[in-house]
């Protein structure tokens, strides 16, 4: 079998930052796969399931009441490799015109107080399983590391 393209990325290469993944159609709709990096694969630590959990109930909340982005929101969700996210969006996007929504996005969940939503056992496969505290400290490194300042190195994916 051919190797899908996520896995042809150099991920000893691969910094945090935003990434168009893909692009594919949907009959006339472009959709984009965003490869939303937060730690640095094989280098640094995953994040635990707790925040990522956490990031993923805040974030997902945020996109589906975005008042620009909400109608093209497909999908937002965690990678399995535990470094980061997806986001898919109908349209056709580059990186870089996607930056101040995931900006604004982490924002949100640094400065986000009180119950996060849908932990609760009704809304919820594994409710209890969030850690708010660790998923701010995480949102407040990614916005200050990567998002703020943000370059091209960070935005297009390493050629190998």
């Amino acid at each position: 079998m051919e190797k899908i393209t996520s896995f042809t990325i150099n991920h000893l290469k691969l910094l945090p930052g935003i990434y168009v993944s893909r692009k594919d159609k949907a009959n006339d709709t472009a959709i984009t796969t965003f490869d939303i990096r937060m730690t640095r694969p094989n280098f640094e630590p995953v994040m635990n399931t707790a925040e990522i959990h956490t990031i993923e109930h805040l974030g997902a909340t945020f996109l589906r009441n975005h008042e620009s982005f909400a109608s093209k929101v497909l999908y937002f969700g965690p990678m399995g490799c535990r470094t980061g996210f997806y986001l898919l969006l109908a349209g056709d996007y580059k990186s870089r015109d996607i930056v101040p929504l995931i900006t604004e996005m982490y924002e949100f969940i640094r400065d986000f107080e009180g119950e996060i939503p849908g932990a609760a056992a009704r809304d919820c496969g594994n409710y209890l399983d969030m850690n708010p505290g660790m998923a701010k400290y995480l949102a407040r490194k990614f916005l200050d590391t990567v998002l703020y300042g943000i370059d091209d190195e960070h935005l297009i994916y390493p050629a190998d």
